[in-house]
């Protein structure tokens, strides 16, 4: 009963924020800002690990990258600039406006799910694409799907530069999946021979018999938050992962309460193994201490809620 009002309230708060008017003190403090910012206003809290920028899509040399043209109220396009050798570019759509509107509310109640993938890029996905961009030799020939994904900036530097065989990028909101498939067809350019394509994969009702036992590698962050889906998170996982051969599963999350910890005893009574490592990259753990030190570069930084923790599990 408690996590369907968890859930009810989610869906209530959405459209709650659908039905504040634009020109409400609220809103205007939130897009006060110009630029890059106005993206979300998470946007610019993060580790700050991957350069980005706005990119405009008018200007000629962007033309071959950007075939569609983007509503300036709603949307833009985000270059990410990848810390590699080649500084390998990858383009992402995402909303500009991270408030709700009706469609977002009515796509949660029939698809029971939440709509955080629409907020922004958040700072535990930017961790993991860093991180598995430190791990290349890990995903080279390997099956790779990401859950609930967002806008895929991990599952796209995955598919640009790891020689993995295929990836998958999946979520549970078909609003979001929309935007992975577009990000893909803006980035084909990069995949070499990776297989790349987007997913509509609910955790807690899809059926999973056509892609069951596939995966070497499945990837994820800030996926544990909501209670009501671990379950069939878990379930997920042990369904996708691969029986033969090594096979596991790559998350970061903060621990965000006791959310983390509740996910880790569902997993263990599933039979599933799992660790936990907190200083698994040091320039991660470098910039956390910063925060915690006193830079303001992220206000209201607290690990509890902003540090993704590195989970691995296996079968």
């Amino acid at each position: 009963m408690e996590n369907g009002r968890k859930a009810s309230s989610l869906r209530w708060g959405i459209l709650r924020r659908a039905l504040i008017p634009s020109s409400s003190s609220t809103a205007s403090d939130e897009h006060s800002e110009k630029g890059i910012k106005s993206i979300s206003r998470k946007a610019n809290q993060g580790f700050s690990l991957i350069p980005f920028q706005l990119v405009d899509t008018t200007k000629p040399e962007h033309k071959e990258v950007i075939s569609l043209s983007l509503p300036k109220a709603t949307e833009a396009c985000v270059c990410y600039t990848l810390p590699n050798h080649n500084a390998t570019e990858l383009f992402l759509y995402q909303r500009v406006d991270n408030r709700a509107n009706l469609d977002d509310f009515k796509i949660c109640n029939t698809y029971d799910i939440d709509n955080t993938g629409l907020v922004c890029s958040w700072p535990s996905e930017e961790v993991l694409a860093y991180h598995c961009l430190s791990q290349l030799d890990l995903f080279r020939s390997k099956r790779v799907i990401e859950l609930g994904s967002g806008y895929g900036l991990a599952g796209l530097l995955v598919a640009a530069v790891t020689e993995a065989l295929e990836v998958v990028i999946s979520d549970g909101n078909p609003q979001v999946v929309d935007y992975i498939q577009r990000n893909i067809n803006a980035n084909s350019n990069v995949f070499g021979l990776t297989k790349v394509k987007s997913m509509m994969l609910h955790w807690n009702h899809e059926e999973l018999s056509d892609i069951s036992n596939s995966f070497d590698i499945i990837i994820a962050s800030d996926c544990t938050f909501f209670k009501e889906f671990h379950k069939g998170l878990v379930q997920t996982i042990k369904c996708l992962l691969k029986k033969e051969g090594h096979s596991e599963a790559i998350f970061l999350g903060p621990k965000r309460g006791n959310s983390l910890d509740e996910f880790l005893m569902e997993v263990k009574e599933s039979g599933l193994q799992f660790t936990v490592n907190e200083i698994y990259n040091s320039e991660v753990w470098r910039r956390h201490e910063s925060f915690i030190n006193g830079d303001t570069s992220w206000p209201n930084y607290e690990k509890d809620h902003c540090y993704p923790l590195l989970v691995r599990i296996t079968l």
